[in-house]
């Protein structure tokens, strides 16, 4: 989350004379995050978040999204729902951007996460993809492999900047990653950004999962990557195996991993990796002069990322079986 563009007080009110929420009891700005401009509402009827769309979201794919959160909810997956205003319609536009209320989640984010977050989270996303095999709307991931040489090149003349030889890691290991990447693993509806910042916990459980702004059609392995990536390394990016066996064996107490899924698990580790690297390089070179916004930092991913080049099996990130 973040804050890239400012509301008016006045658009705000006229924006939410359309909802059945009373009135506005206070506004704040988030700056967590990097993707779109949000804000924590205080209304008479309670908590909400507001969202309006920024740079990579589609209007178009807006649809998506929101019929995910409701279809998920559905099926017991907590999520954010949308909030309808009083002609029936959730998707608006404010202050020139489309704009989604949605509804608030209780619980924490846990910024040091241990084994049995992991392992909730294995388990959480499992039943995820479980929840998403009858959702009816698709969506292609536009920051899969085929994705990757447009980010690399809006960033290739700057990239030495961030870190000398930068450029050349980035162009070698885009080419093997296009030469090598699997197409024909086991596929649905994935979340495709699950960090620790977007699932909350509450009285030791898993009580919510938010920001389904990169949900797609992909490989359930590459969320499972991604998720290796973003909750079973230290901050000194040592990659904690008994983290990564708890997620893992977490995911399979409700899907099983196929053979090939398995073998592909550090290929897809190193996608995932670079897939991060490039979209914080480009944000990280390009943030808008007075957004309220916190760049994540690049080189946490270029870390990561030799790790995985040097990972042999699914073994090395705790997949005994």
């Amino acid at each position: 989350m973040a804050v890239y563009t400012e509301v008016t007080d006045e658009d705000m009110a006229a924006f939410l004379e359309g909802y059945d929420l009373g009135g506005l009891l206070s506004c704040k700005g988030i700056a967590e995050g990097v993707e779109n401009s949000n804000y924590l509402l205080h209304c008479e009827a309670g908590f909400f978040i507001l969202t309006l769309y920024e740079r990579r979201v589609a209007e178009a794919d807006l649809p998506f999204f929101l019929g995910l959160m409701e279809h998920l909810a559905e099926r017991r997956i907590t999520c954010p729902q949308p909030v309808k205003n009083r002609k029936g319609v959730a998707l608006g536009r404010l202050a020139g951007r489309p704009a989604v209320i949605v509804t608030f989640l209780d619980g924490i984010a846990v910024r040091r996460p241990v084994a049995q977050h992991c392992a909730m989270i294995g388990e959480g996303l499992a039943r995820l993809h479980d929840a998403g095999s009858d959702f009816t709307i698709t969506r292609a991931n536009a920051l899969s492999v085929d994705g990757w040489e447009p980010l690399f090149r809006a960033a290739e003349m700057r990239a030495d900047n961030v870190l000398p030889g930068l450029a050349v890691a980035i162009a070698d290991e885009l080419s093997y990653l296009e030469r090598h990447w699997p197409k024909h693993l086991p596929s649905g509806v994935i979340h495709a950004d699950l960090f620790p910042d977007n699932a909350f916990f509450l009285g030791g459980k898993l009580s919510g999962v938010i920001d389904f702004y990169f949900a797609c059609n992909d490989m359930f392995a590459y969320d499972i990557a991604i998720c290796l990536n973003a909750w079973c390394f230290e901050p000194d990016m040592s990659f904690n195996i008994t983290k990564g066996m708890a997620l893992l064996d977490g995911y399979q107490r409700i899907r099983p991993l196929t053979v090939e899924e398995s073998e592909a698990l550090p290929l897809l580790a190193r996608g995932a990796a670079l897939r991060f690297l490039l979209t914080r390089l480009v944000d990280w070179l390009n943030v808008p002069e007075g957004a309220l916004v916190r760049p994540k930092d690049p080189i946490e991913y270029v870390k990561k990322l030799r790790f995985h080049q040097q990972a042999q099996s699914a073994r090395d990130y705790g997949l005994l079986k």
